[in-house]
């Protein structure tokens, strides 16, 4: 049981990690865990070369260590993914984050369910794996192996909840304005 609690934690961690790229309208540093900029020829992410700020709701600064670095993070930023134009003063890059309209909160919203149903999945597949090590065991006798599905089957619906409650606060705070 404590594998099947190890991994399950495991992907509410991976789902908690996923909810966080996601983009509400608010300034949240970790979607820029997964941009890296060239550091004197290694690909490093920006959290580990620039003190990330969150001056304001609605603005992320980032103040890089080694000032050469400035346009490589305003280069990085720009080819990313995120849709937000970078601003530059020569000591701070600044992210301003706009208000998702009606139609683009509906589709992060999709974007959150679509998470929350590959972190079930993966309960599942957890579930399943650990029912068919069970299945296998030539020790246990039938009894013994309805039983232990069952509690499995117990830990499973609990994270499934758990799942469920962290969806529906990232829904809530995707469709505030």
């Amino acid at each position: 049981m404590a594998d099947i609690t190890q991994n399950m934690d495991k992907t509410l961690e991976s789902l908690k990690h996923n909810f966080a790229k996601v983009r509400t309208g608010r300034a949240n540093a970790n979607i820029l865990s997964d941009i890296t900029v060239d550091y004197y020829g290694v690909a490093t992410p920006i959290t580990q070369v620039a003190a990330v700020k969150v001056p304001e709701a609605h603005m992320l600064m980032i103040e890089p260590w080694d000032k050469a670095l400035l346009n490589a993070i305003v280069k990085a930023v720009s080819a990313s993914d995120l849709g937000i134009t970078p601003s530059s003063d020569g000591n701070v890059v600044r992210l301003p984050f706009p208000a998702p309209t009606e139609e683009r909160r509906r589709e992060l919203v999709k974007e959150c369910r679509e998470l929350a149903e590959q972190a079930r999945v993966s309960i599942r597949n957890i579930r399943r794996d650990f029912n068919n090590k069970l299945e296998r065991d030539e020790e246990l006798t039938e009894d013994d192996v309805r039983r232990e599905q069952a509690k499995v089957q117990k830990h499973t619906d609990e994270y499934i909840k758990k799942i469920e409650t962290m969806l529906k606060a990232k829904e809530a705070e995707v469709m505030e304005i």
